[in-house]
Order: structure tokens, then sequence, then C-alpha cells
């Protein structure tokens, strides 16, 4: 296995981890700026305030995305399971 091949695998798991992760993120981002929004609007410096939604918005995208997510998992490790011949070879 040379330096190429190992950086190449890297790179497509890194890829992966970052589409995988990525919407779960995105949302998160999105739910906090617009709870910290209102936080400041009203002055409510509630913790619950902040959790709760997130909590909520992170279980509904996890719900929506968790099938593709499985599925690209599911077919980088099937490539990357298929391709152990060729890099010990």
């Amino acid at each position: 296995m040379t330096p190429d091949t190992v950086i190449a695998l890297m790179r497509q798991a890194l890829e992966i981890a970052m589409l995988v992760a990525g919407p779960a993120l995105l949302a998160s981002l999105g739910m906090g700026l617009l709870v910290s929004i209102f936080q400041a609007a009203t002055q409510i410096n509630e913790m619950t305030l902040t959790f709760i939604p997130k909590l909520v918005l992170m279980f509904i995208v996890l719900v929506i995305t968790g099938p593709w997510a499985l599925q690209l998992l599911v077919d980088y490790v099937v490539r990357l399971l298929g391709s152990i011949p060729t890099l010990v070879g």
C-alpha cells in the first residue's frame, strides 16, 4: 500500500464523514442562531430554551437523513472491503 493510496482512503473517509454529519450540524447551527436571536430580543436566558429545540430538530433531521446517511456509509464500507485484495497485493 503506497502513501498515495492511504491519502486517497483517508480523503474519502473524511468526505463521507462530512457528508453524514453536515445536515445535522447545519440544522443545529441554524436553530442555535434562531434561538439566540429570540433570546436577545426577549432577554430570556433560559438554558432549556436552547437545548430542547436543538434536540427536537436533531431528532427530526436524523429521521429524515438517516436512511441516506446509512446507505452512504454502507456503500463506502462495501467499496472499502471490496478493494482490500487490490490494496494488499
